[in-house]
């Protein structure tokens, strides 16, 4: 029994010792961890892998979470302040006095920062008409069509827009991919021993050039009409008549456009009869009285009589 009670003992004392030696050592792991996200001396990289998620772990676990929805939506749209539209409107007004409303829509244009890139006028009586193209920023553009609506009676009004961030994204990465391009043929030219390789680079370097160049004219042109929208203006005056058109179809439609084809050809027609008429009388008349002589003329041999053949004289008989 002593022997038996002893051995126990023994096992029991190893297996707290085991447990006592886990202990200890987890214990210095724990403190080790500590000791790595509290001191930076200690340049452990899986330390600086776990302070990650805890430094971002708000982003981590939103990004985390949205990650199924975006994937079966798609990429996010960007913000409406964040995306290239150009704006274009077209407008009528009718004023009492045209010079007038053209002045105050141009000072429209002007205090709101943009400019008149076309005016042309017809008349100055009270069928006056202005039209206008007038350039303004793209955050002023709806502010500007309202004031110019005030000026008068509006008569018509059509917006239009057009979304072209995405062609702008594109444009961007085309030159950032086109500029690398051009840096890598200038370092190839530079290294260049040869003049056939000199020819050679040269012509690719100006090629590349050249379109960089299109490109870069291209995004100037979007991010004018981005910055800049256009409102063509048109100020008319009281009695200025308004145009409208209206699509018609259907057999009347068609049988009076017919009558108004077949009466301009017929106007057509008789005008150049009358264009040419006096020279017909000029030239045509002498030309008839010409031909009526010549065939008369063809005509004369045949009535005269045909001239008798003269009589035989018999010959004279010989003497017997």
């Amino acid at each position: 029994m002593t022997t038996m009670g002893a051995g126990m003992d023994g096992r029991v004392g190893r297996r707290r010792s085991a447990l006592a030696v886990t202990a200890l050592a987890a214990a210095l792991a724990l403190a080790g961890c500590g000791a790595g996200g509290s001191d930076s001396g200690v340049p452990d990289s899986a330390g600086a892998k776990a302070e990650a998620p805890a430094a971002n772990g708000g982003v981590g676990r939103d990004a985390a979470a949205g990650a199924p929805e975006a994937a079966g939506a798609g990429a996010p749209d960007l913000r409406v302040d964040q995306r290239a539209i150009i704006y274009t409107g077209t407008m009528r007004v009718q004023v009492d006095d045209v010079d007038a409303g053209a002045r105050e829509a141009a000072a429209v244009a002007t205090r709101a920062g943009g400019f008149v890139g076309g005016d042309q006028r017809h008349s100055v009586d009270a069928d006056a008409v202005a039209e206008l193209e007038l350039r303004v920023p793209a955050a002023k553009f709806t502010g500007v069509v309202e004031e110019i609506a005030k000026l008068g009676r509006q008569q018509s009004r059509e917006i239009n827009t057009q979304d072209v961030t995405e062609e702008t994204v594109d444009l961007d990465a085309r030159i950032t991919s086109q500029r690398a391009r051009v840096e890598s043929a200038r370092r190839l030219l530079a290294r260049a021993t040869t003049i056939t390789d000199l020819v050679s680079l040269e012509n690719e370097l100006g090629r590349r050039e050249a379109d960089l160049a299109s490109l870069e004219a291209k995004q100037r042109r979007l991010a004018d009409l981005t910055a800049l929208s256009t409102i063509t203006v048109s100020l008319a005056g009281p009695a200025a008549k308004v145009t409208e058109e209206k699509e018609e179809t259907g057999f009347l439609v068609g049988l009076r456009g017919g009558w108004k084809a077949f009466v301009v050809s017929m106007t057509v027609l008789l005008t150049v009869l009358g264009a040419l008429l006096p020279w017909l009388v000029a030239f045509g008349v002498p030309v008839a009285v010409l031909l009526v002589v010549l065939r008369r003329r063809r005509k004369s041999p045949a009535l005269v009589a045909p001239v008798s053949a003269p009589p035989q004289v018999p010959a004279a008989r010989s003497a017997p």
